[in-house]
């Protein structure tokens, strides 16, 4: 995945050979870092807080302002899930030293590879597998399993009537986004992002993702 300060070099470079990407630096950036996504999906996301940079100081403001409860830990573009209990979830964010150790793993995780800063978003119970759905100017093309899970097909009951207006609204030309279904039955966004980085989970041929983005790039 390139970080947004590299693609703006990509579209710079290929400007300057005559070539114009169909999403342009500022849209990848607002699809692949949560920030740029989060405030008009914010009815049907995870309520979220962030920081600028590592610091501790801001990471603590960012988890007062979160409030009390279990959190979800990550950056700007990326969370550190298959380190789950070292490194991803708080189970309790007004115990401050052990939310910041989780903080503290996850910098050293990701390094250089860090994006933005740390990202804190309320835990929220989901009972089925994440769904990665495509959309293509706002109007969601494919739905298939997540690249994850892929033998998990999605759910008949998948309901994207709460989401499609929003991510319409985004005026975004292709991004992914995941969703899973909580608890309490509401299908709620795990992710956006950019559909440039995503993986194809396996269930989903090739020729299928091509004839999608061939209907409805053309021209």
């Amino acid at each position: 995945m390139l970080r947004g300060e590299q693609y703006a070099a990509f579209a710079l470079a290929l400007a300057a050979r005559g070539v114009t990407l169909r999403t342009d630096a500022d849209q990848y950036q607002r699809a692949h870092e949560l920030p740029g996504w989060y405030d008009p999906l914010e009815a049907v996301t995870p309520r979220s807080t962030w920081t600028v940079g590592d610091e501790r100081a801001a990471f603590d403001q960012a988890r007062g302002g979160l409030g009390s409860g279990p959190a979800v830990l990550r950056d700007y573009a990326k969370s550190m899930k298959h380190y789950w209990h070292e490194a991803a979830f708080i189970p309790e964010l007004d115990d401050a030293d052990a939310a910041w150790a989780v903080a503290n793993r996850f910098r050293q995780l990701r390094d250089d590879d860090m994006v933005g800063g740390f990202v804190l978003r309320a835990f929220e119970d989901f009972t089925s597998s994440e769904v990665r759905t495509w959309w293509v100017d706002g109007v969601c093309r494919l739905i298939g399993p997540h690249p994850d899970t892929p033998g998990d097909p999605p759910p008949a009951e998948l309901d994207l009537a709460a989401v499609q207006p929003l991510v319409a609204a985004l005026g975004l030309p292709f991004v992914t986004v995941d969703l899973a279904l909580r608890a309490d039955g509401a299908w709620r966004v795990v992710e956006l992002g950019d559909g440039q980085v995503s993986d194809r989970p396996v269930t989903i041929t090739p020729e299928a993702m091509i004839a999608m983005l061939r209907k409805d790039f053309a021209g």
